[in-house]
Order: C-alpha cells, then structure tokens, then sequence
C-alpha cells in the first residue's frame, strides 16, 4: 500500500507487483496507473506471497475495504 508525500489530503493506493521498488518509482515518474498520477508516493505497507493468486486476491479485498486500509495508514503514521 502506498501512501501520497507531502499532500494535503492523504490518499493511498493498493496495487500487486514484484517489484516493489520499480513500481513505485514508475508511479513516482507518472507512468504508473492513471490514479497515481501527480503525486509523489511512498511504501507504507507491503506484504509477500507464495503465489500470484493469492497475493491478488488480497489486493483485490485490500483495494475494497476503506476500514483496513484506514488502519494500515493511522499504525504507519503512529509509527512515526
């Protein structure tokens, strides 16, 4: 999951790739997906599967569940 930088209104994004750092920079450089586009991003949030399928899957329940990724960011930013 990533988290915007440095944005008045915090958004997030839920996306499955396997390669977490290229895929951010891609965002980061605007060439990521349409969503992401004019915001600078951050991991705060990413987790490894065995497969596939089940790491979309998870992807796909994150991406509809505002309660989990709500909490996912309010941990990360007690954790600062």
């Amino acid at each position: 999951m990533l988290k915007t930088i440095s944005s008045i209104k915090v958004k997030t994004y839920v996306g499955y790739t396997n390669d977490v750092k290229l895929r951010v920079l891609k965002h980061n450089s605007n060439k990521g997906a349409k969503a992401t586009k004019g915001y600078k991003w951050m991991v705060i949030y990413k987790r490894r599967f065995d497969d596939k399928k089940k790491a979309m899957s998870f992807e796909y329940r994150l991406k509809k569940n505002r309660i989990k990724r709500s909490i996912i960011l309010k941990d990360y930013l007690d954790d600062k």
